[in-house]
């Protein structure tokens, strides 16, 4: 039996649109309370952003057979042990008589700003994943596999995050070249694949989109190894072995 990508590309487009539409009203209510300075952040913190990504991953959970597992999203259900802190909280949780079979975050930037933002999401995926492995290490999680662990972000394809960068701030040692005149998206594509690479994640997975096209569902990928397919694919099969077991 092979694994089921529960029509993903109309479930990823709808996500999308999602993401725009709740954004836009949530500056909108914003703007008709007069707080016009905070409309960017308003659509930021809104808190429902990504809910149709996590619909997709419940779903996916589902067509591939493992039927009791749970898909936590609530707070209080979504914590985790940590090793240099107590607790760390993740955006998704699946859960199945008790094992951990994947934790995953969900994260997206829009502008104007771009790099202060790039640089906190960042370290906080580094340290997130560090911090979940470490305390798998040492039995926090008891006795179990490996889970899947996930990153999702969703930047939006601008001309901010595509102008290539300028300033080399490392004045003592050089960059690594493929930084060098890297554009956010670029850096975001490069990021996702050393998440990977390092063993961070199980998957990292880049979606960009417009403002203009994002609202009808449009967006696109950077690679074919950081795209939203490839990190559709391998949880899908992670968890139909689970199931097979």
């Amino acid at each position: 039996m092979g694994i089921d990508l529960a029509n993903y590309e109309k479930k990823t487009a709808d996500a999308v649109s999602m993401f725009w539409l709740t954004r836009t009203v949530a500056a909108e209510k914003q703007l008709r309370k007069g707080r016009a300075d905070q409309g960017e952040r308003a659509g930021v913190t809104s808190g429902k952003n990504m809910d149709g990504f996590v619909k997709l991953i419940a779903d996916l959970v589902k067509v591939n057979g493992l039927h009791d597992a749970q898909v936590c999203t609530s707070k209080g259900l979504v914590t985790l042990p940590g090793y240099f802190r107590p607790t760390k909280d993740w955006d998704v949780l699946v859960i199945r008589q008790g094992r951990l079979i994947a934790a995953i975050e969900l994260k997206s930037q829009v502008g104007p700003s771009f790099g202060n933002n790039f640089n906190n999401r960042t370290e906080e995926a580094i340290g997130t994943a560090h911090d979940l492995w470490t305390a798998f290490r040492e039995g926090a999680l008891g006795e179990q596999s490996r889970p899947f662990v996930g990153w999702i972000v969703l930047v939006e394809d601008a001309i901010k995050s595509r102008k290539p960068g300028q300033r080399d701030a490392s004045k003592h040692f050089p960059t690594f070249p493929e930084f060098k005149n890297a554009s956010y998206l670029q850096r975001y594509e490069i990021f996702c694949r050393r998440l990977v690479q390092e063993n961070l994640y199980t998957e990292a997975t880049l979606i960009t989109s417009t403002r203009e096209g994002g609202i009808d569902g449009e967006h696109g990928v950077m690679s074919d190894i950081t795209s939203f397919k490839r990190f559709v694919a391998s949880f899908s099969g992670h968890i139909a072995a689970e199931a097979a077991l």
